[in-house]
């Protein structure tokens, strides 16, 4: 009986993070990966600003720089405020916070660029004067994030930290994160029960290391050691780490 935690946990996280670094590997993933020479190019996801007047913001999330990208994603928002000639990416970074920069970085963008080499998917999106209207209250919370001069890889605080803690805020964005956005179940230190992201249920987390949510947009999630596993009843999906969230329909038809 005492090998079967082990076991249990070999199946649900060892297994699926193997099959996906080696998938991360075959479509060309690179490990060790080289900053300087990375694409941020834009990826044609984002409408123009030059000829889109409306108010647009957009949630992306694109494979991890390096050997990260084989287990998780980074996510961020974009912002165009109506008849901006731009748009604003508030994200959190690593790089330069141990030399003292901020970990939220809030500023002019790609808003749907390559994040070093690695193509976003276009998680959420909205438009028109609902945008209009959340975009200030998005700028708001992300200037308010109480962990914005921190940043942890494992278990978090890290960008998916920022964008759950956000999501949280404005529970009517009903943005659920990815399963392998790692870092979304951290809550901080002293906290262990909280809304889930997309508000429509609530979690309860250890750290970020161990926990359970429980809700409509998510379905059921278990987490261990920072890693998802579950199903989406509505979404018709199966989570696992690595993998994030795999639909069990063919979207096609």
């Amino acid at each position: 009986m005492w090998l079967l935690a082990p076991l249990i946990l070999l199946l649900l996280i060892a297994l699926p993070l193997a099959a996906s670094t080696a998938l991360y590997l075959l479509r060309g993933g690179d490990l060790t990966g080289d900053w300087s020479r990375a694409s941020r190019a834009a990826t044609g996801q984002a409408p123009a600003a030059a000829t889109t007047a409306e108010a647009v913001i957009q949630v992306y999330a694109a494979r991890a720089f390096a050997w990260r990208g084989a287990f998780g994603v980074h996510m961020w928002f974009a912002l165009k405020p109506e008849n901006a000639a731009g748009y604003t990416r508030a994200e959190v970074m690593g790089f330069g916070v141990q030399r003292g920069l901020r970990a939220v970085r809030i500023g002019p963008g790609v808003a749907d660029g390559e994040w070093f080499g690695n193509r976003p998917e276009l998680i959420q999106e909205w438009r028109g004067a609902e945008a209009q209207a959340l975009i200030p209250r998005i700028l708001a919370a992300a200037e308010n994030y109480p962990d914005r001069d921190r940043y942890t890889i494992w278990p978090g605080p890290n960008s998916n930290s920022f964008i759950a803690a956000i999501a949280r805020e404005l529970p009517e964005l009903r943005l659920a994160l990815p399963p392998n956005a790692l870092g979304k179940d951290y809550l901080g230190p002293r906290t262990v029960f909280a809304r889930a992201p997309s508000g429509t249920g609530w979690q309860v987390s250890l750290w970020g290391v161990l926990g359970v949510t429980l809700a409509r947009d998510e379905g059921f999630e278990l987490n261990l050691l920072g890693f998802v596993v579950g199903v989406d009843p509505g979404g018709l999906a199966l989570k696992l780490p690595g993998f994030g969230n795999i639909s069990l329909i063919d979207s096609r038809s």
